[in-house]
């Protein structure tokens, strides 16, 4: 584009002017084009377009130039008006094909198609419109026609990202790029694929390689920031797209929405609701955070509703369409945690461990679940949630000093003050020989189902490890909430416990006292004589009570 010249104040400067603006070399549509700067090529040929000038195939032209700008729906526009002319060339539909593809708008894009003449292209944009369809006959159709050139192999990496054959893509990317230096931006492929597979660290050195040539580059900067989220925190990686945050051009309209995604996930789900509703059909990615969010907030209907319809075809939307926690869908959660376990595509990644050990988590076959948590603990030290199942895991299997460590660990209230957590810390306490903490959990609650329950727990296991004062004094109290002889029958036999304790010299004797007072609470006839025995054992050693 030329700058607009500035007014002349004089008939004297106003003539140079005229002559320097004459002398100015008018840019050839070639040199945009060889630039790459598709929007200056853009508005030249509106230019041209504008004041009439004929120029051969400038309506083609302009088509080309919006489909490379990412305006897919004006390239639309431009090939579909050429379709209409007589003399329109066969190979403007497999053109137009292209932008209905962009356009989400597929089976538009197969008619389209199908009317071009057999290309290369043609098979190209075919191969991926079966794998949109999940028509695998036709896909393998279509593959055959592949050749070992560049274009051809490429649609192919492509496939095998879309269908999470990582490594295959690699593959693919780093051959041609050994035949291609100049290939950089595959380099930004390469990287995106190792973040995929979670080796982020390696994600970074390839990306880097890109980065070095063009450090303005908004999907490598893009990429960058969120693999310094993975490796470092939402903060770190929000500090990667501040350069992207301002950016004003049309162009990068679509970037803008892939930042907005990525921030809201960078800030642990600030403004979720705000922003990732109208993104769902927009970026793949968003329905799955929403539901995340909603599962964080325990707003499980809505997570729900969001995926009920969603047909899984990935291992991450098996593993995500399954995070709720009801009976009837506990079998199909836990298949589905061992169908993305034991993926191809997962079977080694992080998420891919942790559905394994979520897997024998419902099977309740938790030394195979503490191997695979184990091989990813370094990922998720401050993590309450991994730390919340690693602790259950440790208590399941016997191992109560660490698992009491790791329940000590979580710092979300909303978990600490889960029946839960407050279950399974009780009994590390029993079980670590630190009743008197089992017992402040109780008192810390208010009287409910669960308190009952917790109380239940406490006196049975005390009774098993022989702290028979806790067991009775939790004795006692589910005697008084519910008269039922079990109760009393605990309450006996653990006082009667604690008096074993005082004759052997390991209960304070001073305990005799509450001990009776425990007793006395009870109208069971048993217990006269059981505080005639106490009382006589206490006159006798001289024990007051």
């Amino acid at each position: 584009m030329l700058s607009r010249a500035k007014p002349a104040v004089s008939g004297e400067t106003a003539q140079p002017d005229r002559r320097r603006r004459r002398g100015r070399k008018i840019p050839k549509l070639e040199e945009y084009l060889t630039a790459r700067d598709y929007c200056g090529a853009l508005t030249l040929l509106e230019f041209k377009r504008h004041v009439g000038e004929k120029e051969d195939d400038i309506d083609l032209w302009m088509g080309y130039c919006a489909f490379h700008l990412g305006d897919y729906k004006r390239a639309m526009e431009e090939y579909e008006s050429l379709t209409k002319k007589d003399d329109c060339h066969p190979d403007v539909w497999v053109d137009l094909a292209c932008t209905h593809f962009f356009l989400g708008m597929y089976k538009e894009a197969e008619e389209a198609a199908t009317k071009a003449p057999k290309s290369r292209l043609q098979n190209r944009l075919l191969f991926h419109l079966a794998h949109k369809f999940s028509d695998e006959k036709r896909l393998m159709n279509y593959h055959q026609n592949l050749q070992d050139i560049t274009e051809d192999q490429l649609s192919l990496a492509s496939i095998h990202y879309m269908r999470s054959h990582y490594q295959e893509a690699i593959d693919i990317y780093k051959r041609i790029l050994l035949d291609n230096r100049e290939f950089m931006a595959l380099n930004v492929y390469v990287a995106l694929c190792y973040y995929k597979l979670d080796y982020y660290d390696v994600s970074q050195e390839v990306l880097a390689v890109y980065l070095q040539h063009f450090p303005d580059s908004t999907i490598a900067l893009n990429l960058k920031a969120c693999n310094h989220f993975r490796l470092y925190n939402g903060k770190a990686a929000e500090a990667e797209l501040k350069n992207l945050m301002d950016i004003a051009s049309p162009v990068f309209d679509f970037a803008k929405e892939l930042i907005k995604h990525n921030l809201v996930v960078f800030r642990g789900g600030a403004g979720a609701l705000q922003i990732l509703p109208p993104l769902i059909d927009v970026i793949p990615e968003a329905r799955l955070n929403l539901v995340i969010y909603y599962l964080r907030q325990d707003d499980v209907q809505e997570a729900y509703n969001l995926i009920k319809d969603l047909e899984p075809t990935t291992p991450q939307v098996k593993h995500a369409s399954n995070r709720w926690v009801s009976r009837e869908h506990l079998k199909i959660a836990q298949q589905y945690f061992q169908l993305v376990g034991g993926s191809a595509s997962e079977c080694d990644t992080i998420p891919g461990r942790q559905c394994m050990a979520s897997c024998f988590f419902l099977l309740k076959q938790f030394e195979d679940v503490l191997i695979y948590l184990n091989s990813v603990k370094s990922y998720f030290y401050n993590d309450d949630l991994f730390n919340f199942n690693y602790a259950q895991a440790k208590a399941a299997v016997g191992n109560f000093k660490e698992a009491e460590e790791v329940f000590q660990l979580i710092q979300s209230e909303k978990l600490k003050n889960d029946y839960t957590y407050l279950s399974w810390l009780a009994r590390c306490y029993i079980m670590n020989k630190k009743p008197r903490l089992a017992w402040e959990l109780y008192l810390k609650m208010e009287t409910s189902g669960e308190s009952f329950s917790l109380l239940q727990l406490i006196a049975n296991d005390c009774y098993k490890m022989g702290q028979f004062y806790y067991s009775a004094k939790a004795f006692d109290v589910l005697e008084r909430l519910d008269p039922n002889p079990e109760y009393w029958e605990g309450k006996r036999g653990a006082c009667v416990g604690i008096f074993q304790m005082i004759v052997a010299a390991r209960e304070p004797k001073e305990t005799m006292r509450e001990v009776i007072h425990l007793l006395r609470n009870t109208g069971n006839p048993q217990v006269e004589y059981i505080i005639r025995t106490l009382k006589k054992w206490a006159k006798d050693n001289r024990v007051a009570v």
